[in-house]
């Protein structure tokens, strides 16, 4: 994808064009009343909105496209999609239709912006037209009507096939600080072949990093059927929110038509930081260091929208979003609340990481609520084992460290120490490996194989000692006789 990305806001120009094209007739107008950092306050048209609908502005730099954010008994308060236009009081806003693009098998392999405009430098998007929401079903239907989620699958990273299995329909969280991984290993699980579509949420990432995804992490397979919604880090409050939904928006088209879906959201932290630039810029009190209330009302509403399909299509959303933990603290309130949220966490260490281990996932710490589903009664008992080991390895390491681990004292630390350096050599894999095709019998095998050559090895020693002592009396009796 040459040149990209491309700053090419198709859409918003043709959100905006509906104000400078539209026919000459008598339409609803209000007027900019007051401008504040991020949003605009309006009168005259608070009688005849709705939370959420598209305005634009009718400036002296053109028109720019608005949202509906808050509506108070006198007038509306309205956020612009974009920064650098020059909003003055007693401008002429007006009301104007959707426009989030509908999702389309043509957007297999495109690039698009929060809403839906392709932003690939590829030819715009035929149909980017305005489509009415669903009706939502009703609660009791929508907890009954959903299918279970108990058909395991293969990520191709061995240390979340064996350690946290995941099924279609199942809800990951990658938990890590800033610079541990997340981006690699989602990079990885990106590249499964297991789904029929993959829509890729970069929401706040760098531009740098949003490139590389796109044209040097994807394999080419993944590529032709991924859709890549994207809203930097630069980009305003409203955009990444609306790329965000965008994003579960695309996932549930594909979704309702029978396809398994793979949702990759990178990241769920900077999701919720733009809905804390909101919130707070609408004088919400914050309650949870700087974080208003209505981001925790957000959250699951936005987790929620994964899973299985309701109408009997087969289809479901596999969602693994990332979790960027403010300074290593993971009981921080974002990560939290999604890890009550979610069906499983996926922890990376630091520490792991500075060994050069990867993905440096912490076994121990991690989880999934739906391994049982995915395991077969060998393999839990098999998993529970090498946890128990792994554990053990762990908790005595500054006890070893110190030199206070004699060999043959706890036969358990013993095996411990024997094994769990195999096993974490098991899962080690790069972004561009190819895991094992059963990643369970490929430890097996390795663990086997040690244990046979320690046992060998203390047959060896034995026999050596022995020969040895035998050769010595033999000689004492010798020279005795010889004496």
């Amino acid at each position: 994808m040459p040149g990209w990305p491309v700053t090419d806001h198709s859409g918003l120009q043709a959100l905006a064009a509906f104000a400078v094209e539209a026919a000459p007739v008598a339409r609803e107008a209000g007027r900019v009343v007051a401008i504040a950092a991020g949003q605009l306050r309006i009168r005259g048209l608070g009688n005849s909105v709705s939370l959420g609908e598209c305005l634009v502005c009718q400036t002296q730099d053109g028109p720019v496209p608005l949202q509906v954010v808050r509506i108070d008994s006198s007038d509306i308060r309205a956020a612009p999609f974009l920064d650098g236009f020059r909003i003055r009081r007693d401008d002429i806003v007006l009301r104007a239709p959707p426009h989030t693009g509908c999702p389309d098998e043509a957007w297999k392999g495109r690039v698009l912006d929060g809403l839906g405009s392709a932003i690939d430098g590829g030819p715009a998007i035929v149909g980017e037209t305005a489509e009415e929401p669903p009706v939502a079903q009703g609660r009791s239907q929508r907890i009954l009507s959903a299918c279970r989620v108990d058909e395991a699958f293969r990520t191709g990273v061995a240390a979340i096939d064996v350690f946290t299995p995941l099924c279609y329909g199942q809800r990951l969280g990658i938990f890590a600080g800033s610079g541990v991984g997340k981006s690699t290993l989602l990079s990885m699980l990106a590249n499964s072949g297991a789904f029929d579509a993959v829509v890729i949420g970069l929401i706040g990432e760098r531009t740098r990093e949003a490139r590389e995804f796109m044209t040097e992490t994807l394999q080419d397979e993944a590529r032709q059927k991924a859709i890549t919604i994207v809203a930097t880090s630069d980009e305003t409050a409203l955009m990444r929110t609306r790329a965000a939904e965008l994003t579960m928006t695309t996932a549930e088209w594909y979704r309702d038509r029978g396809k398994r879906v793979l949702v990759l959201f990178d990241s769920v932290t900077r999701y919720a930081h733009a809905l804390r630039e909101i919130g707070i810029a609408l004088g919400e009190a914050p309650i949870a260091r700087g974080y208003p209330p209505s981001v925790f009302a957000a959250l699951p509403k936005l987790m929620e929208r994964g899973g299985p399909a309701l109408n009997g299509s087969g289809g479901s959303i596999t969602m693994i979003a990332t979790v960027l933990v403010d300074g290593d603290e993971h009981n921080e309130p974002i990560g939290d609340t999604l890890r009550g949220i979610l069906d499983g966490h996926v922890v990376l260490s630091r520490a792991i990481a500075a060994e050069g281990r990867y993905p440096p996932v912490d076994v121990t710490q991690s989880l999934s609520r739906l391994a049982l589903r995915a395991w077969s009664k060998e393999h839990r008992l098999f998993v529970s084992e090498l946890k128990a080991l792994i554990a053990r390895y762990e908790e005595t390491q500054d006890l070893r460290l110190l030199g206070g681990w004699r060999p043959g004292a706890d036969p358990f630390l013993d095996k411990a120490v024997e094994m769990v350096p195999v096993i974490y050599d098991s899962i080690r894999q790069s972004p561009g490996d190819v895991g094992p095709l059963d990643p369970f019998d490929a430890i097996a095998r390795r663990l086997k194989s040690v244990a046979e050559s320690k046992t060998e090895e203390k047959k060896n020693a034995a026999f050596s000692t022995a020969k040895g002592q035998g050769a010595s009396s033999f000689g004492a009796t010798s020279a005795f006789m010889g004496g």
